[in-house]
């Protein structure tokens, strides 16, 4: 006869998270607090937000500036708004299509703007290469992405969709870093750039 401990299956653990990943759900956790505390945000306050034990963030990081550091690049890194550009489904009107793109580098800049300012980088100054990238490949890569988005009306357009794409990035730029004058939402911002300034009537 068996015993019921000789019934019992072995429980198997689960594999454990491997260091990247590890990295990258603390550094998901922390940019978010740092956006809110700055640099005087601590270690213990992220573990605790990410559920963990503050020693398992000196396992993939070797201090809290290189924490801090691997948040800043994760932050500027273009490849979130590049994702969501390339979702965007280019079967949609333009106007909905251009819509979307706005909302996705708003996101993208404002979470930018966040950390930088949050770290004592004035003035939207860039702190060096992201992920291997400095500012201007960065830069290039989102609008390459936006004017794929734009591709398809190519043959409307007054200018090449990579001209049109480095306008309205500019565009959402300038709106971002505006303080005098409050906020276009998406649907007005496109509007005024595919439709100008001026109303229906020229009367």
């Amino acid at each position: 006869m068996t015993t019921p401990q000789e019934n019992q299956t072995p429980r198997r653990r689960s594999p454990g998270m491997s260091p990247e990943r590890r990295r990258e759900m603390i550094i998901q956790t922390a940019i978010p607090l740092i956006a809110e505390y700055g640099a005087t945000v601590t270690t213990a306050k992220i573990a605790r937000a990410a559920g963990i034990g503050e020693g398992t963030i000196f396992r993939v990081f070797a201090d809290k500036d290189e924490l801090l550091q691997a948040c800043v690049a994760e932050a500027l890194s273009p490849e979130h708004a590049v994702r969501e550009l390339d979702a965007i489904d280019l079967s949609l009107p333009l106007p909905d299509r251009l819509v979307e793109a706005a909302e996705a580098l708003q996101a993208h800049m404002s979470r930018m703007g966040a950390i930088l300012g949050s770290l004592g980088h004035r003035g939207g100054k860039h702190p060096g290469p992201v992920r291997g990238a400095g500012r201007n490949e960065s830069t290039a890569r989102v609008r390459a992405a936006l004017a794929e988005v734009l591709e398809p009306d190519r043959a409307t357009l007054r200018r090449p969709p990579e001209q049109i794409a480095a306008l309205f990035f500019g565009l959402l730029f300038t709106q971002l870093h505006t303080e005098a004058e409050p906020d276009l939402t998406p649907q007005e911002l496109v509007e005024v750039f595919l439709h100008g300034v001026l109303s229906g009537s020229t009367k």
